[in-house]
C-alpha cells in the first residue's frame, strides 16, 4: 500500500527505514513480534530518545545485533513499532472484522473504535513526547506519521471506497472524505484531552453521533439506511 500525507497524486510518500541489504537469518515470526512489542513498550512509555537498542534487545531476549540485523536502526525499529500499534486500529477498516449494520451503525463503530484508541494516556503521553523530539529530529515525526497516522487514512479511505462501490455512500475523494469523517469525530475533544481536560463519555458519544449525522448528509447515497 502506498503512503500518502494527503490526496494531492504528487506527493510521494516518505521513506525512512534503514535500506541496503540486512545481515543474519530471518528471525521467527514469534521473535520478531516479541522484538516489536518491546520495543514499542519503550517507545510509548519512554520516548524515542530515551529509548536504547540495548534496552529492547536485553529485555527481548536477544543481543543488539540481532536488531541490527533485522531492522537496520533504531528509527526502522521505531517505525515498525509504530505500525504494530496502529495495526489494532487498522483492523477496525478491515471488511472481514467490521460489525454487521448499516453504513450509519458502520461509520459510529469506526468513530467510537478511533476515538478509545487515540484517547489511551499511553498514546497522548507518546504523542506529546514525539512532538517534543520533531523539534530535534523532524524526520522522527514523518517516521511516525508514515507508520502510523497517514497508513490508518488510507486504509479508512479504502473502506470508505468499498462502501462507495456498494451504493452506500457516493464519494469522490475518499481520502479527504476520510480525513473530514475523522477531523469531525476527534472535534474540540482530541485537544482537551492532549491538555490534561476531562472529556465525558457522554460528550465523546454526541460527537461522533453529530460526526456521522454530518457525513451522511454529505456523502450519504439516496435511500440509505441510516
Amino acid at each position: 500500500m502506498s503512503i500518502r500525507g494527503s490526496s494531492d497524486p504528487e506527493k510521494k510518500p516518505v521513506r525512512l527505514a534503514a535500506k541496503g541489504k540486512r545481515a543474519g537469518r530471518p528471525l521467527d515470526a514469534a521473535k520478531r513480534a516479541a522484538i516489536v512489542d518491546t520495543a514499542a513498550h519503550h517507545f510509548f512509555h519512554h520516548g524515542y530518545a530515551a529509548t536504547a537498542i540495548e534496552q529492547v534487545a536485553g529485555d527481548a531476549g536477544v543481543s543488539k545485533v540481532t536488531i541490527y540485523n533485522q531492522f537496520g536502526d533504531k528509527r526502522a525499529l521505531f517505525a515498525a513499532a509504530v505500525e504494530r500499534e496502529c495495526e489494532k486500529m487498522r483492523g477496525h477498516f478491515s471488511l472481514d472484522a467490521m460489525p454487521q449494520g448499516s453504513i450509519a451503525e458502520r461509520l459510529t463503530a469506526i468513530g467510537e473504535a478511533m476515538n478509545a484508541f487515540l484517547s489511551r494516556p499511553e498514546m497522548i503521553r507518546f504523542d506529546r513526547r514525539i512532538a517534543a523530539e520533531t523539534e530535534a529530529e523532524p524526520a522522527l515525526g514523518l517516521a511516525f506519521l508514515e507508520a502510523g497516522p497517514w497508513r490508518m487514512k488510507e486504509a479508512f479511505a479504502a473502506w470508505l471506497a468499498h462502501a462507495a462501490q456498494a451504493g452506500e455512500l457516493v464519494v469522490a475523494d475518499p481520502l479527504l472524505a476520510a480525513e473530514q469523517f475523522v477531523a469531525m469525530c476527534k472535534g474540540m475533544g482530541d485537544l482537551e484531552c492532549r491538555f490534561g481536560a476531562e472529556v465525558s463519555a457522554q460528550d465523546q458519544h454526541r460527537r461522533i453521533a453529530g460526526a456521522v449525522e454530518v457525513f451522511l448528509a454529505a456523502y450519504g447515497a439516496r435511500g440509505d439506511d441510516r
